[in-house]
């Protein structure tokens, strides 16, 4: 009998349609079948739950249900799942998200030629940005990286004997932050830790009823803020502690105050809340920060999130949703260069900034040889008349590209990084850019992988002196356009185009954008010839790509063409025998009347192909003439 090499915890309650939904994905993994297990555990649900797993198991041996009194949380579920585990890794996942067909056989094959303790799976979202931990696969890192930090839910592989080793379990019964306690354990406690970055494992649904969204977060019973605590003593004691922002500790703590403190303090939350709920909520942060997190945790945080802190510890809830309605106001903006085809890249310069509210650059002045924050945007913001020092104007501030799989919300990140600087605006204020160029290989993008058939959308993320934003990468060009020629790569079609929102995109196999009228146009200036075969510079092929098939007109005469590497260009090739007459006839792509090419037929048989500039000699054409004019008998 082969071995369990994975057992899969899955807690539920009152899950109903969305057992059926999340099972596929878990009994059609390509590890076989006796290879893995799926351990169901049911937390008291009243509805029919039960009925629908218990029918899973009667049709898969490798499927086991337990049941138990409802504890209100997921931790004990997953605990008695832990205890029932026969698996070598366990792999935790939630009763409404997905994990991609060879997710288990990649996380374990990586598990164990790495011989990690817990293994990071890329994960896909429809509800959070991509995390850059999952730029690139890691074979062995420890706590010491700590981008790890990004992600905090318990949706990854573990050794079960690490686990067992380390007693590792999650608190039980309504404890929120349950995720954060084991995740952190486990990460403080691995000797290794390793990351699959090139498969998308998994992937993390929205409920359309919204229930998988974490609802009454500071319900008293739940005990966020007393949580929240625990988490923080738990790394201060298994971390050094230290005055510099950059040492261990306050690293791995700047998470914990960046997103559960300080976002008591910040857009959307403190504006959309109704104030006589936000204000206690922001009162509990103030307290937890000032007692547990050190002043280095503050110090090492970049210049509006330092001004947020201060706000938080001066009890300034007004002046802190002040500078909250300043910084709601700011996006991010993009410049892009030319997009255009090189060494089968999809390549154009990109730079990205920040621009306040009225439309102009989110600047940092100069004061007595010191920087300071853009007073525009903190007018009316107390505590910063005489401005708010930005010691450090590149403090963990980064940029990235990133292209996003449409149809399948899979996010990955193209070749090069950005660099940040600092660019000069006149007047002693400078504004922080990022820059670079953007290298889109749609053959080995995805993981190494060619691009799956469908549009993908290039966005950015930036994030400057303590503001992030994620934008779609926009050019200047009317919206719907050819953003450059298409091109031949891996047997299909790339399509460059400028969306309707302009957004840049690649359209791959022609998903949704099609051959026409954008290559008619630029293959009007063609003014070269050939046989079956004609070569358009316009259209780069990949090196080893295969034929693409293609509709053209000749004429009135539908035709099965195809598009051809021909070198590092494509070319049209028509097939040798046409029903049409003698003569020189027009070839058009779908949805267009302007001629790509043209086709010189005989007697029904194709004599060559020439372009829409290619101007024939006189003896060339006279040739042609005396040809059609010839007795059948002399031919």
């Amino acid at each position: 009998m082969p071995r369990v090499k994975v057992s899969v915890i899955v807690p539920v309650y009152n899950t109903g349609k969305y057992v059926d939904e999340c099972a596929p994905s878990l009994l059609g993994q390509s590890l076989p079948a006796d290879e893995y297990e799926v351990i169901y555990v049911d937390d008291g649900s009243t509805d029919d739950t039960l009925i629908r797993l218990e029918k899973i198991a009667a049709a898969h041996p490798n499927v086991q249900v337990h049941t138990q009194p409802n504890s209100g949380w997921p931790g004990a579920p997953r605990n008695v799942g832990m205890g029932h585990a026969r698996g070598e890794y366990i792999q935790f996942v939630d009763h409404d998200d997905l994990l991609g067909p060879q997710a288990l056989e990649r996380l374990y094959a990586h598990a164990r030629r790495t011989d990690a303790d817990v293994v990071l799976g890329k994960m896909s979202s429809t509800m959070v940005r991509p995390r850059r931990l999952f730029r690139h696969t890691v074979d062995a890192c420890t706590i010491e990286n700590d981008e790890l930090m990004q992600s905090m839910s318990p949706h990854k592989m573990f050794r079960r004997a690490f686990v067992e080793q380390h007693g590792l379990r999650f608190p039980e019964g309504p404890w929120i932050l349950e995720d954060l306690l084991f995740v952190s354990a486990a990460y403080l406690k691995a000797e290794r830790i390793a990351v699959l970055a090139d498969y998308p494992c998994y992937y993390w649904m929205k409920r359309d009823d919204g229930g998988n969204n974490t609802q009454h977060r500071f319900n008293p019973r739940h005990g966020f803020w007393p949580n929240l605590r625990t988490v923080v003593g738990q790394i201060k004691d298994g971390t050094t502690p230290s005055g510099d922002p950059d040492a261990l500790q306050n690293r791995l703590l700047h998470r914990l105050y960046h997103v559960e403190i300080l976002s008591r303090t910040r857009e959307p939350e403190i504006l959309r809340e109704d104030p006589a709920e936000q204000r206690p909520r922001f009162e509990a942060a103030r307290e937890l920060a000032r007692a547990e997190f050190p002043a280095a945790v503050r110090d090492g945080l970049p210049a509006v999130s330092r001004l947020r802190a201060e706000l938080l510890e001066r009890d300034d809830f007004d002046g802190a949703v002040t500078l909250a309605e300043r910084i709601r106001e700011v996006r991010a903006h993009t410049e892009v260069g030319t997009p255009r085809w090189a060494d089968g890249h999809l390549v154009a310069d990109i730079t990205l900034g920040l621009l306040r509210g009225d439309g102009q650059p989110l600047a940092l002045a100069t004061r007595d040889g010191r920087y300071v924050l853009d007073p525009e945007l903190l007018s009316g913001v107390p505590g910063t008349d005489d401005g708010w020092d930005v010691p450090d104007p590149l403090r963990l501030a980064h940029a990235e590209l990133v292209v996003k799989d449409r149809d399948r919300e899979d996010w990955w990140y193209p070749e090069g990084d950005l660099g940040v600087s600092l660019r000069p605006l006149g007047d002693g204020r400078s504004q922080l850019i990022a820059t670079g160029p953007l290298r889109l290989d749609p053959e080995r993008l995805a993981g190494g992988r060619p691009l799956e058939r469908g549009v993908h959308d290039v966005w950015a993320f930036v994030q400057f002196l303590g503001i992030d934003r994620m934008v779609r990468v926009t050019g200047s060009a009317a919206h719907g356009s050819p953003a450059a020629p298409c091109a031949l790569t891996g047997g299909r079609l790339a399509l460059p185009y400028w969306t309707g929102s302009g957004q840049l995109a690649l359209d791959i196999g022609q998903r949704q954008r099609r051959l026409g009228p954008d290559t008619a146009q630029a293959a009007s200036a063609n003014a070269g010839r050939g046989d079956r075969t004609l070569p358009l510079p316009h259209i780069p092929a990949m090196d080893g790509t295969a034929p693409v098939r293609v509709k053209v007109t000749v004429s009135a005469l539908a035709v099965d063409a195809e598009l051809i590497p021909e070198g590092t260009v494509a070319a049209l090739r028509l097939p040798a025998r046409l029903a049409l007459p003698s003569g020189r006839h027009p070839v058009t792509f779908p949805q267009s009347s302007t001629p790509a090419a043209y086709a010189v037929v005989r007697n029904g048989a194709l004599l060559r192909l020439e372009g829409p500039a290619y101007r024939p000699s006189r003896a060339r054409r006279l040739l042609d003439s005396v040809g059609e004019r010839r007795p059948r008998s002399a031919r």
